[in-house]
């Protein structure tokens, strides 16, 4: 069982760098691309957004805490509208309808109602001012992108399904082949499927612990996110992913509040070696300078 004594305390200020990587799998296609991996043009190193790791942990607390109080997932993939759960926070604080428009302290109102009853809200923040106004949060927990290591080569594979789509696809055709003069209708379907045939990459995140009190996050919610950092990669295993495991998880947290030393200063001391075609993460050699500064304590919560 991981060891959340100081970074599961919600009154300090924690940074963190998290380590995963991805084998013959788009760990997140752009749209933009025709859902090709996502790249930086200039150096051709992959790229995974904020978004992406967001809703992993978001599907992560719905699966771990389905049904739990407290623990509902505003950004949802339920479809339900956001300006519906708005009206159930105004239904909630009794707030009777005023059309779109709202006083200061009913904003407020809804906007504490909001954070309680939804993870993601006091976690991640939120903007709630569409429909009905339910307020704005600034949320303790921020993601980076995260970038690979090594600049990848993505593989855009034709695939083949031996089945077809439209009925009218099956029919007999006109052909040269056969005794009868006729030819069977198609009876294969051809697609894409773009992988990275491996890609180690890092993310840099941060809690604010200022911001935390304004939500309410608290230490069981704080340990429910290193968790869900840990394992949600097992629940998204799919066949456009591949296998993608996470290979580092370390914690820097620190004795004051607003930070002991800035976070750049401890994110330096992970090293990675490189190496020319990696293609799986022993390829690497990951070092990690375990000397901290005074007030500040290292957990790894995965190391490897």
């Amino acid at each position: 069982m991981a060891n959340f004594t100081v970074c599961g305390d919600p009154e300090r200020r924690h940074d963190f760098i998290m380590l995963f990587d991805v084998t013959d799998g788009n760990p997140n296609g752009d749209p933009d691309a025709g859902n090709m991996p996502r790249t930086d043009p200039e150096t051709l190193q992959g790229l995974v957004t904020d978004v992406c790791l967001k809703r992993k942990v978001r599907n992560y607390v719905t699966t771990a805490k389905n049904g739990v109080a407290g623990y509902e997932i505003y950004v949802n993939e339920r479809g339900i509208a956001l300006n519906t759960l708005h009206e159930e926070g105004y239904a909630e604080a009794n707030i009777k309808s005023t059309g779109t428009k709202q006083n200061r302290d009913d904003i407020d109102k809804v906007r504490k109602i909001m954070c309680k009853r939804f993870y993601d809200v006091r976690s991640f923040g939120a903007v709630m001012t569409t429909g009905r106004n339910a307020g704005q949060v600034r949320g303790p927990f921020q993601l980076t992108f995260a970038r690979s290591v090594d600049p990848i080569v993505p593989l855009d594979e034709t695939i083949t399904r031996v089945a077809i789509t439209k009925p009218e696809d099956a029919q007999v055709v006109e052909s040269e082949e056969g005794a009868d003069g006729k030819g069977k209708g198609k009876t294969t379907e051809m697609g894409r499927k773009a992988i990275v045939p491996y890609g180690l990459y890092l993310a840099h995140g941060f809690y604010t612990p200022a911001f935390a009190k304004q939500t309410g996050v608290s230490r069981e919610d704080l340990e429910l996110f290193w968790t869900a950092l840990t394992m949600m990669w097992d629940l998204d295993h799919s066949a456009a992913r591949g296998l993608m495991s996470i290979r580092g998880l370390h914690v820097f947290s620190h004795e004051n509040a607003l930070g002991n030393v800035p976070a750049h200063k401890l994110f330096d001391k992970l090293k990675i070696e490189k190496v020319p075609a990696p293609r799986r993460f022993d390829d690497y050699v990951v070092t990690l300078n375990r000397d901290m500064p005074d007030g500040v304590t290292l957990t790894s919560l995965v190391d490897g």
